[in-house]
């Protein structure tokens, strides 16, 4: 069975950021709405997660993601929605000061969830929804 994307949907990728690592794509636009995948620490450059620790791959993950959100069509201050993925949920003070730094004065909603693992065994891993409007 094959499955054709419907023309209601707008594939997003950019060089700017990590390719994806499994069958998706960086992000998808329906509407005035982008849905972005997670974001990891990835370097562009090279696809492997940034030495550092937590604090530099959420660092590198912030900037992946806004490249997709800039080449989906929108900015930062229209997120609308983030999902926090940590290896370890006592990650989350550091971790929540470079969210804070990154997003400056807007706040949007946002989960924070403690995982198993994540791909590549990197620690942190972001997801958004945007607005295009």
């Amino acid at each position: 069975m094959s499955v054709n994307t419907h023309s209601s949907l707008t594939l997003v990728s950019t060089s700017a950021a990590p390719a994806a690592v499994g069958p998706y794509t960086q992000a998808v636009r329906v509407g005035d709405i982008l849905y972005t995948s997670g974001s990891l620490g990835l370097d562009p450059a090279t696809g492997k997660l940034v030495e550092g620790g937590v604090e530099a791959q959420a660092e590198q993950a912030l900037k992946n993601l806004k490249a997709v959100i800039e080449a989906g069509g929108s900015e930062v201050g229209k997120v609308v929605k983030t999902t926090v993925f940590l290896a370890n949920m006592d990650d989350f003070v550091p971790v929540n000061a470079i969210y804070a730094k990154f997003f400056g004065n807007h706040k949007p909603a946002r989960s924070a969830v403690q995982v198993a693992r994540l791909p590549l065994n990197a620690l942190f891993e972001i997801e958004s929804i945007v607005s295009l409007a």
